[in-house]
């Protein structure tokens, strides 16, 4: 790659040549560590279980979408500074592990050639701006969010305020209230809705959702106001981070985020401020009001329904059935979505446990030039290809078959989502994307890897990077002692939601050992898949049911650990070989 020939971006050249300047200064000795880990944080680069000079990557995809060149450059990274792979994440990055610190300045010099950047991926700075990852091709949608999540994005991209915040900043786009791109467990969450004014006319805008958040402590996050404007959105978006900029805790990073401030000040009170501090934002000289520059470019006219058509459903919950026999029509039943206006449809590629090797990035990145098409990445950590017309399914179809990503995953049980773990996270305390594919591999045996409407993810410890709270079945990390020693275990939650502007956290049903997870799974599944109704979902099912608590009781001779000696793979983790150990490393995420 001739790098020499290519002109970067000023700001882009400007911080690739600070992190040399600040990187030689912390090799040799001169700027102390602790002053470097939150530079190194900012510019999107995290330490690693492993120490010493391994580092994870992160590369920021604004509300997924991503180009053939892009795609190209995620696998020459991958080949080039790490281990032939990246990995998707729920927050639609990618992520780059055991890359050599020294080597940082090239990675970011290859992102910017393709107009990429991991700048704030990482660190107490606005995070990676989401969105829906069918924006623009949804027949539900109100408003396309696409240029407004890129016009925030390139809003606070190194702006002032966001340098230095209490704790991270995360802000999600969603066009309709299904809610595809999660706008509510967010600092941010932000909706596109239809308001009625008195005189009967109807207004497109959004309805803005404040101090959401998972974590240890989830928070639903709650409505400011019933309606914002579009001209009024980025200045409310700016003025709820400038709130949390001046009255976040800096001295306590555990409650630290924005939803803290609900418990602390109470919701009137942060409510009544972030009203406030808007209405006086436009004194200032960087004052974001009216409609970006950007949505007047490209538009957000939504993609409306096409007539006589029933659009696909989407969203959690969705019963996604598999209604003919074939490898391609299951794809064609479980992957595809129909019903724009526009006539176009889109197909998702599947990514199991989102990781994609160079092989893929290079494959996919050809599929979507010859195809014609666009590419976004979904929280869901697989992607999704848009502006497709019916003839090209066959050959989408064909061309991701060839390289191991057409299994029909899309909103059925196989999808289980897991954070990377133990295998790299130094908070971890299991090895999640074991258990992820091990549930996996459970419910094809069982048969059961095609029921619909039963989402699963896996976080390796409380801090839900996995967002096991809003998923059907959630599972994360935790230590166990049994028969005197130190064993793998997860506590698994059921009836997670998020959707129609509501949010409901998994409710406790029991804790497991490790190697009894997948089994657990295969019977919720099984007995969700037998006794739910025509149309009814996971959580009224669960409900239905008795709850969490009753469902756990019929699992409770799995919570069992037998004598080392007669089990010892009970007490080693997936994929290891030794002894289970919890160790924890120091936190970066609250650097």
């Amino acid at each position: 790659m001739q790098r020499h020939e290519i002109v970067l971006d000023p700001e882009q050249a400007a911080d690739i040549a600070k992190f040399e300047t600040q990187l030689a200064a912390y090799l040799d000795g001169s700027l102390p560590e602790d002053a470097f880990r939150v530079f190194r944080l900012t510019n999107g680069v995290y330490g690693q279980r492993q120490g010493g000079t391994n580092q994870m990557v992160r590369v920021k995809i604004p509300y997924g979408k991503i180009e053939p060149a892009q795609l190209d450059m995620m696998a020459h990274i991958a080949d080039t500074y790490s281990r032939g792979w990246g990995h998707i994440t729920t927050r639609q990055n990618v992520q780059f592990h055991f890359v050599p610190l020294e080597r940082i300045p090239d990675v970011m010099r290859d992102l910017a050639v393709v107009g990429m950047t991991s700048r704030e991926a990482c660190g107490d700075t606005n995070r990676n701006v989401q969105g829906c990852h069918l924006a623009g091709a949804c027949p539900h949608e109100v408003l396309d969010i696409s240029a407004w999540a890129q016009a925030t994005h390139e809003h606070f991209l190194r702006n002032p305020l966001v340098q230095r915040l209490p704790r991270k900043f995360k802000i999600n786009f969603s066009g309709c209230a299904t809610d595809c791109g999660q706008a509510m467990f967010n600092d941010v969450g932000v909706i596109a809705v239809t308001h009625q004014h008195e005189d009967g006319t109807l207004e497109a805008g959004f309805r803005v959702f404040v101090a959401g958040g998972l974590g240890a402590n989830p928070h639903p996050a709650l409505a400011l106001e019933e309606f914002t404007p579009r001209h009024r959105l980025l200045e409310t978006i700016e003025a709820i981070l400038r709130v949390f900029n001046n009255h976040g805790f800096r001295d306590n990073k555990l409650r630290a985020r924005m939803k803290w401030l609900v418990d602390t000040m109470g919701w009137e009170e942060l409510q009544g401020r972030i009203l406030k501090e808007r209405a006086f934002l436009v004194a200032s000289s960087s004052w974001p009001g009216g409609v970006p520059e950007l949505v007047e470019k490209h538009g957000d006219t939504a993609a409306g329904v096409a007539p006589a058509t029933a659009p696909t459903p989407v969203g959690q919950g969705v019963n996604v059935t598999l209604r003919r026999r074939g490898a391609y029509e299951a794809w064609e039943d479980a992957n595809v979505v129909r019903g724009n206006a526009k006539g176009t449809v889109s197909a998702y590629a599947w990514s199991r446990l989102g990781d994609v090797t160079s092989a893929q990035f290079r494959a996919l990145a050809q599929i979507q030039r010859d195809l014609d098409a666009e590419v976004r990445i979904t929280n869901r950590q697989n992607l999704v290809y848009r502006g497709l017309s019916e003839e090209q399914l066959p050959v989408l179809y064909d061309r991701l078959a060839a390289i191991g990503v057409a299994e029909p995953g899309a909103e059925l049980a196989r999808d289980v989502v897991a954070c990377p773990g133990a295998d790299t996270c130094n908070l971890a305390v299991t090895q999640s994307r074991g258990l992820a594919s091990a549930i996996g591999e459970a419910l094809e045996e069982a048969g059961l890897a095609e029921v619909g409407g039963v989402r699963t993810n896996i976080s390796g410890c409380t801090n839900s990077c996995g967002q096991h709270h809003i998923s059907d079945i959630g599972f994360h990390g935790v230590e166990r002692r049994a028969n005197g020693r130190s064993a793998p275990g997860y506590q698994m939650l059921l009836g997670g939601y998020v959707g129609q502007e509501q949010i409901h956290f998994g409710d406790k049903a029991l804790r497991l050992p490790a190697k009894n997870a997948p089994e657990a799974a295969v019977r919720v599944v099984r007995r969700f898949a037998g006794e739910r109704q025509a149309g009814e979902d996971f959580r009224a099912w669960m409900d239905r049911a008795g709850g969490a608590k009753a469902i756990a009781e019929e699992l409770k001779e799995l919570d069992a650990f037998p004598e080392y000696e007669d089990a010892p793979d009970f007490y080693v983790d997936y994929g290891e070989t030794g002894p289970y150990v919890k160790e924890i490393g120091e936190s970066e995420c609250a650097t």
